[in-house]
């Protein structure tokens, strides 16, 4: 899957990067941005997982946009691949580096088996239920577990820009994610961060990092307290957390805070 993947930003991504043409770029609603780079990649990794799988439902970020009804489908079925195809889109059409294309495959709710491509860094991500995390480079794979976590302090970081600067009790002031979730879960695997902060759950941008995550050592889940899963479409808020503990403490200090999701 790495190498579709791979194939698919050498044929449609990387050739627009940098060099999108005004007509490129779209908007599904004000500020959301998308590009036919989006499209065209979405097209080719649906196509091949529709035929290799074709009793799979498989959801796409671009394809869910035209088609809400298929987010249902998607939670309501056994077996089920998320794509999004330029995560980080905004990145992207800025000529930014900081952008993925990702696959996640779930078999009866739960995330058995993710792949994350960042094409202007080279490096692709890879994790299935059980057999761990893995980053795969020019220098071969890698398995990856998160560094022991801070004993005071967590350094967060969050996707609301007005929680920028702020801090939770007893944790260090947060700062902006990569803006892409397909570079902030590797980050956070390789120790980057200690906690992430998340306000939108869909799941073509978090189950794929969820596995990687969960395989590494760390946990996500809400901001309830409870474990993330895949078929939970509209969770309240997500907590990417290095480790279950760094993840109870994030959690006890949004308990307490007047700056809850």
């Amino acid at each position: 899957m790495l190498s579709l993947l791979e194939d698919v930003a050498d044929e449609v991504i990387n050739p627009r990067f940098r060099a999108l043409a005004a007509g490129e770029i779209h908007e599904k609603r004000p500020g959301d941005l998308v590009t036919d780079a989006d499209h065209e990649a979405e097209e080719l990794i649906t196509a091949a997982l529709t035929t290799a799988y074709p009793d799979a439902v498989v959801l796409g970020e671009e394809a869910f946009a035209g088609d809400p009804a298929l987010m249902e489908r998607y939670a309501a079925a056994d077996h089920a691949f998320t794509v999004d195809p330029v995560d980080g889109t905004k990145n992207f059409v800025h000529g930014s580096k900081d952008h993925a294309v990702m696959v996640s495959e779930t078999v009866a709710g739960e995330a058995v088996r993710a792949w994350i491509w960042q094409p202007q860094h080279e490096l692709g991500y890879v994790a299935e239920r059980g057999a761990g995390t893995y980053r795969r480079d020019a220098d071969g794979s890698q398995r990856l577990t998160i560094p022991e976590q801070p004993t005071e302090g967590l350094r967060g970081r969050t996707s609301r820009r007005a929680w920028i600067g702020r801090s939770l009790a007893g944790l260090e002031p947060m700062t902006l994610t990569w803006v892409s979730c397909g570079i902030d879960y590797p980050k956070l695997v390789e120790g980057e961060a200690d906690y992430i902060l998340y306000v939108s759950a869909s799941p073509w941008d978090h189950v794929p990092g969820s596995l990687l995550l969960a395989e590494a050592g760390g946990m996500l889940g809400t901001t309830a307290g409870v474990a993330y899963s895949p078929r939970d479409t509209a969770p309240p808020g997500l907590v990417a957390a290095g480790s279950p503990t760094a993840y109870d403490r994030v959690c006890r200090a949004l308990a307490s805070s007047d700056h809850l999701p």
